[in-house]
């Protein structure tokens, strides 16, 4: 019941904290098979919070030891079943005591439950998968070589965010093709052989590298990102529509042919990032977006279009505008947290972002609830109660719609008065896609 309870907790701080959400590679999963999950981990806490509610199996999570002392949080990763791993990093860790892990972990998988583990062993901000730490690999051989039967799979689970800081980005949770895992003979002391290991976290890494962004620089990604938002714009002139699927699988191969070109043919990779600078700079300067460029449609349809869209703002209006009122001490308060006790560290601001929402925006309501109270009695108290939350969230939508209607006004604006600006712009971003294209033609970038 409490595992329940957290999960749905966490599901739905998820869904209002993130605007899209995808899950790729459940096929992959077998439903009656113990599992080893082997998760990147750029994000926190947020990480296992994903693998937590959106698997379709249990999952008992391998976590540091120092968070089972921690308040609230130790409760909680107690009731989710959590394995604590204990490590030289943490001072005062007897890391002698990862043995018991182990073995508590080997009845888990023999059982047919499923682990979690992510395998980086750190959290971080690194554009690249850190090197892995072999607790994966020894607990996976050492379930199997333990003399159960046991067909042990590792499942490879990548973590990809637009902008993991960002509230109202996009995160895409992609399963990978599960690796089998063989038995081995085992050491005297009960232990799988060094080399085993190695070769087992080996398979590992190149299982993982296959499901998340992995780039040595981080001006590669900003290069890959700004070339695929130009890529993609063109051909669906929708981001929100998207895949964040394809969007991932377009990056890897922007990542795969970034190395080679600059490598092979760096003059070109330098004027495309040329022509990409005075693109993005241009449309800076008419305040519109790459997906805003789109030919607009008859003046009968563009009108009906943007009247609706002002009706149904204006509907929202009145409810959006007491939501935001009334959360905005909370919003603003829980940022100043987050900074805070981030101190600017990008991978843990989800995590004290979320937090500190579960904990101020409830309270907010129980706040509010009791003014009420006090004023209009017990029934408006429940009733604001109910209200209020959905009037947060109305503020949310607002926000995003208005941010999407003022974009295709500007778009417009600019192809009504500046026509032949907009005509050069939508031109200059058919060359760029063009000769993307072209450069995929010596290297698999295209989007087949």
């Amino acid at each position: 019941m409490i595992r329940w309870m957290i999960c749905t907790v966490l599901r739905l701080a998820l869904r209002i904290y993130f605007r899209r959400i995808e899950v790729a590679g459940l096929e992959h999963i077998p439903h009656d098979t113990p599992i080893i999950f082997v998760l990147n981990h750029p994000n926190a806490l947020v990480d296992p919070a994903f693998l937590l509610c959106l698997s379709p199996r249990k999952v008992s999570f391998v976590a540091k030891a120092p968070l089972f002392r921690m308040p609230v949080i130790g409760y909680l990763v107690r009731a989710l079943d959590s394995l604590p791993v204990y490590r030289q990093q943490d001072t005062g860790e007897d890391v002698t005591r990862n043995i018991e892990t182990f073995v508590a972990a080997r009845k888990l998988l023999v059982r047919g439950g499923t682990i979690g583990i992510c395998p980086e062993g750190v959290s971080h901000d690194e554009t690249h998968l850190k090197r892995l730490k072999s607790g994966a690999s020894r607990i996976a051989l050492g379930a199997v070589s333990s003399g159960e039967p046991m067909s042990l799979k590792i499942i490879p689970a990548g973590l990809y965010y637009t902008e993991k800081t960002r509230f109202r980005s996009s995160a895409l949770l992609y399963f990978g093709k599960p690796l089998p895992v063989e038995p081995v003979p085992m050491e005297n002391n009960g232990t799988p052989p060094r080399q085993a290991v190695r070769d087992l976290s080996r398979r590992i890494e190149e299982a993982m590298r296959q499901v998340i962004l992995d780039a040595e620089h981080k001006e590669a990604l900003s290069l890959i990102d700004r070339a695929e938002r130009i890529f993609s714009s063109e051909k669906s002139g929708n981001k929100v529509g998207e895949s964040l699927t394809r969007e991932l699988e377009l990056r890897q191969r922007f990542i795969e042919g970034y190395v080679f070109l600059r490598a092979n043919s760096p003059k070109r990779v330098a004027a495309l990032a040329a022509r990409i600078s005075r693109f993005e700079s241009e449309l800076n300067q008419a305040g519109i977006d790459p997906a805003d460029l789109s030919l607009p449609e008859s003046a009968t349809q563009t009108i009906a279009r943007l009247t609706s869209r002002v009706f149904f703002l204006g509907v929202l209006f009145p409810f959006a505008l007491l939501g935001a009122v009334v959360h905005y001490p909370a919003y603003r308060l829980g940022g100043y947290v987050a900074r805070r006790f981030s101190r600017e560290a990008e991978d843990v601001i989800s995590t004290f972002k979320i937090a500190s929402a579960l904990l101020l925006f409830p309270l907010t309501w129980i706040v509010v609830a009791l003014l009420v109270y006090l004023i209009g009695g017990l029934f408006a108290a429940a009733a604001s109660f109910l209200v209020i939350p959905l009037c947060g969230y109305l503020a949310i939508r607002l926000f995003e719609e208005i941010d999407s209607f003022m974009g295709s006004v500007l778009a417009l604006t600019l192809f009504l008065i500046r026509r032949r600006s907009f005509v050069r712009l939508y031109a200059q971003r058919a060359l760029i896609r063009k000769e993307i294209q072209a450069l995929g033609d010596e290297f698999p970038l295209t989007d087949g």
